[in-house]
């Protein structure tokens, strides 16, 4: 059984002539005829009805037609991707990003990449901290997207372009506020749990930013869950402002204003690539189209 068997049957089956499958093949209607039985010889099956004027599919045929059709699409697809890689397009790119950046901004330069390389596959890798930076450093990333500012990023020997900032604001529920109506201070929460997001990285080497002596502490591994928890009133912490401004346009969260500590930090989110590391043409079109972002928002 040959691709070019099936693709007989299957133009003779839609056309139900030998005549119209021969133009549309540009192969003589012996060859086709002859195609055709061979195939019925090797499946051992009679795909056609040749008592009429017309060629009819017999019910195996209607069938098997079915199939026919999903082996030429794939091998039409193979093809497709065998010229793309043979282009010298990637099989797949992965970007590496901060949990707390709000990717949704950049869906529409995603978007546009997966259009223009519907081939190559995009793998987007969320990190924590200084794990989207580790996972450039270690060719886990062909891109990654952090902010800047932590140390282990300032020492780094990246090529970067910024993209946005966002801001991390400390929140408690009011379930939580309850039990510290005068609060004012970030000591009178230290029996309180704060929510605590691990690094997936190890720049950081143990260190928590932001959690004072003494305090007691929970820690999950992404921010859906944090804020599941501080906002049922079991803990406080920050999370990234996007994430919560209808939970707290609708009072179900509150900002904390605590003395002695930051309660908001301001993050600058910067997309990086390794210079020794040449990207493939898919990562580099990517990597121009996120480098030019801040360019393209003011024009918005």
């Amino acid at each position: 059984m040959t691709l070019d068997q099936l693709q007989m049957f299957k133009s003779v089956a839609l056309s139900g002539s030998l005549k119209a499958a021969s133009d549309k093949l540009h192969k003589t209607q012996p060859a086709i005829s002859q195609g055709i039985k061979q195939l019925e010889s090797q499946l051992d099956i009679v795909l056609f009805d040749r008592q009429g004027y017309r060629l009819v599919l017999t019910e195996p045929g209607h069938k098997l037609l079915q199939y026919a059709k999903r082996v030429l699409n794939e091998a039409q697809e193979m093809r497709q991707v065998a010229k793309h890689l043979a282009r010298g397009n990637e099989a797949s790119v992965t970007l590496a990003f901060e949990a707390s950046f709000n990717l949704a901004r950049i869906l529409p330069i995603l978007e546009r990449t997966q259009n223009e390389f519907p081939y190559t596959q995009i793998i987007l890798k969320q990190e924590f901290l200084t794990g989207a930076l580790e996972s450039l450093q270690t060719d886990k990333a062909d891109i990654a997207i952090s902010a800047g500012g932590i140390e282990p990023i300032r020492a780094s020997h990246v090529e970067s372009a910024y993209l946005f900032s966002g801001n991390l604001l400390d929140v408690a529920a009011p379930r939580l506020l309850e039990r510290h109506p005068d609060l004012s201070d970030a000591r009178e929460l230290v029996n309180e749990y704060q929510i605590v997001i691990q690094d997936t990285g190890a720049g950081t080497a143990n260190i928590e930013f932001g959690v004072q002596d003494g305090q007691r502490k929970w820690y999950v591994n992404d921010f859906y869950t944090k804020k599941m928890l501080i906002q049922s009133g079991m803990g406080w912490g920050k999370l990234p402002r996007y994430m919560i401004e209808d939970s707290l346009s609708q009072g179900h969260l509150k900002a904390l204003e605590l003395r002695e500590r930051q309660n908001q930090i301001r993050l600058n989110y910067y997309v990086m690539r390794n210079p020794h590391s040449p990207l493939g043409p898919v990562a580099e079109a990517l990597w121009q189209q996120l480098v030019e972002f801040p360019s393209t928002q003011k024009h918005t």
